[in-house]
């Protein structure tokens, strides 16, 4: 399906930012029955409107089809299981919730973040399309519904529990075809005084730093706060607050409220990341336009590091099958004659392949038995928990690759 469109104003599109050719969807794994099928490979060019200046893909699979059997598991990472908690208990000290509130979280996958609501006693429910993530949201005694977040769950879900004092969108925006639907489903769940906080990667930061990989279809769209500011007051919410955190190389985190309340003043902090946007001339299409050169650059580098490695017979693994990964593999060209496996804490992907490439993904034991001389971390900005993990390598003089934004043999 071509996106002639913007998906948010509805302009017609007619820039690119960057085009990757063709990859199969990131998180659709292979079963080891299935190494003798097919797999579906779908464009992965990024179009940005010149009116609101969302930068895009084209939905050319429906998130019923990519979410309802997921295989990412957020708590099997320990640094952000930490963020998580810490962002807990920030926001409850500084909205005041307690056991009269009420926290709805939009895609809370395993319930990695309301866990850490219970031992406050606040009610909290999570909304959650893929069912058999849902279920274990459900195991950690959590309330879940399992429902796409848009206009029509939010009325569902209101009906059956009222609106929400706080409502948590962690790394959901991108993953949203129907922009509108989705916040204006924010606007209805939310209560009069209440306030939604969103978490997303940067467009900023993913210019800046290269970060081509995180674009994949589950990602539909790419924010500035430039842009989100304009959305969300399209449905009457306005963003009074923002954060710049580090996750996922580079992310904001926007609190925001109903227009129409006596919602807290704007922050100067606003007013700040919106100033460094136009600086670095967000509102340029040259600014877009001109990452397509950076990518090609680092498909170079990557590929001539891998070549040079083995061509001197050298053992490499990888890290971290995460779908950020998949994409930076299948539009490099690197595949199981470069990397012999993949190594990843998550129990469901092991014993699948990467889709794609098919490399195998193993469990981390496996890298004691092999002893490889390098790893790729393809999961990169989880750099510092990846080396700390595998510090034990480096007594048969193991050496870590990271490829964003530049390559680094450490």
């Amino acid at each position: 399906m071509e996106m002639k469109h913007c998906r948010f104003c509805g302009r017609e599109l007619r820039h690119t930012m960057v085009d990757l050719g063709l990859s199969p969807i990131s998180n659709e794994y292979v079963a080891r029955e299935n190494l003798d099928k097919g797999q579906y490979y779908y464009p992965l060019h990024v179009m940005v409107c010149d009116g609101c200046f969302l930068a895009q893909v084209a939905e050319y699979k429906a998130p019923e089809q990519i979410f309802t059997d997921y295989k990412y598991f957020s708590s099997f990472s320990k640094s952000w299981l930490e963020h998580c908690k810490g962002y807990v208990d920030m926001i409850i000290n500084r909205l005041s919730l307690d056991a009269g509130s009420m926290v709805y979280e939009i895609a809370c996958n395993d319930g990695y973040l309301l866990q850490y609501f219970k031992p406050y006693g606040i009610p909290v429910c999570g909304v959650e399309p893929a069912k058999n993530v849902a279920e274990e949201t459900k195991k950690k005694g959590i309330d879940v519904e399992t429902d796409f977040w848009g206009r029509e769950a939010a009325e569902r879900i209101v009906a059956k529990r009222g609106k929400a004092d706080l409502i948590i969108g962690n790394n959901v925006l991108a993953h949203v075809p129907d922009i509108n639907s989705f916040v204006e489903g924010i606007r209805i769940a939310l209560k009069d005084g209440g306030t939604v906080t969103m978490e997303f990667p940067h467009l900023l930061r993913l210019l800046s730093f290269k970060q081509f990989d995180t674009i994949y279809q589950e990602h539909f769209s790419y924010f500035s706060l430039m842009t989100v500011c304009r959305i969300f007051e399209e449905h009457g919410l306005k963003i009074y607050d923002v954060e710049e955190i580090p996750t996922h190389g580079g992310s904001l985190r926007i609190y925001a409220a109903h227009m129409d309340d006596n919602a807290p003043t704007v922050t100067e902090n606003v007013g700040k990341v919106l100033d460094e946007e136009e600086e670095n001339g967000f509102k340029k299409m040259e600014t877009y336009q001109e990452f397509a050169g950076k990518v090609v650059q680092i498909k170079r580098d990557s590929c001539k590091l891998l070549i040079a490695l083995k061509e001197s017979g050298k053992k490499i693994a990888a890290f971290g099958a995460a779908a950020k990964g998949n994409t930076f593999l299948n539009y490099c060209g690197i595949g199981k004659e470069y990397i012999d496996f993949v190594a990843d804490s998550n129990l469901p992907k092991q014993g699948n392949f990467l889709p794609g490439t098919r490399i195998p993904i193993v469990s981390p034991d496996r890298i004691r038995e092999e002893k490889p001389d390098y790893i790729v971390f393809l999961a990169w900005n989880l750099r510092t928990e990846f080396s700390q993990l595998l510090a034990y390598t480096r007594e048969w003089g193991c050496k870590f690759i990271t490829f964003i934004p530049e390559t680094e043999v450490f």
